[in-house]
């Protein structure tokens, strides 16, 4: 009697291993259409590229000097208009409505004994109740002027870190250009006209970050 001989069934393996490769194969197919060559020195890489505090501080402090220079009200008037109505003179010259408005402001003025780099400054016309201080750095400290024309919001931004770094990118190119040229350790004594910004928090005490000072 004749045997029939088992038929054995076809393994699996081959089967699998044919559906990984065809798989790895489409994947890869799929990630070269994804694929964007990027040539080195190009806008896409500088943008690929990340964030740049440097080189925003410099192509954004330019702009902002000549908005702050434009809207700059003279000081013993910007005074007089908030010692009388706070709330009006911050709705009048001021930007932002946060932890206080920043609000433009030039005189012309004494320096007094400086500390830590920041200088009181007498200005003549100004009520005797508001102290008027001028920062110099080394650290400048506050945003200032990131803040002083409301063309810079938080939302331009990937998150926070990249939005402090602009303000301090801002202050950095602010010293290189207004503060670098002379010895902003030895003021006191001498006759400065200043043009800059400060929140509007405490009517009676202003600490202004310059965008233009020239000391004689």
């Amino acid at each position: 009697m004749a045997h029939q001989a088992n038929a054995r069934p076809m393994s699996g393996r081959p089967v699998k291993m044919l559906v990984t490769a065809a798989g790895i194969a489409a994947l890869l197919a799929l990630m070269a259409l994804d694929t964007t060559v990027v040539r080195i020195g190009s806008e896409e890489a500088t943008r690929q590229a990340g964030f740049d505090p440097a080189t925003y501080g410099a192509e954004q402090f330019p702009l902002i000097r000549d908005s702050v220079t434009t809207r700059a009200v003279e000081a013993p008037k910007l005074a007089e208009e908030i010692l009388a109505d706070q709330a009006a003179a911050a709705e009048a010259y001021g930007v932002g409505d946060g932890f206080g408005p920043v609000v433009p402001v030039t005189f012309t003025g004494t320096f007094g004994e400086g500390k830590s780099g920041i200088y009181p400054v007498t200005v003549e016309g100004m009520p005797d109740e508001i102290a008027v201080r001028v920062q110099t750095g080394p650290a400048i400290n506050g945003t200032d002027l990131r803040d002083a024309t409301g063309d810079i919001q938080f939302g331009q931004f990937t998150n926070q870190i990249e939005y402090q770094n602009a303000g301090a990118a801002i202050n950095d190119a602010m010293k290189a250009e207004v503060l670098s040229g002379g010895a902003t350790d030895a003021l006191q004594g001498k006759t400065a006209t200043v043009t800059g910004v400060f929140k509007l928090i405490n009517p009676k005490n202003w600490l202004v970050t310059p965008v233009q000072m020239s000391a004689e």
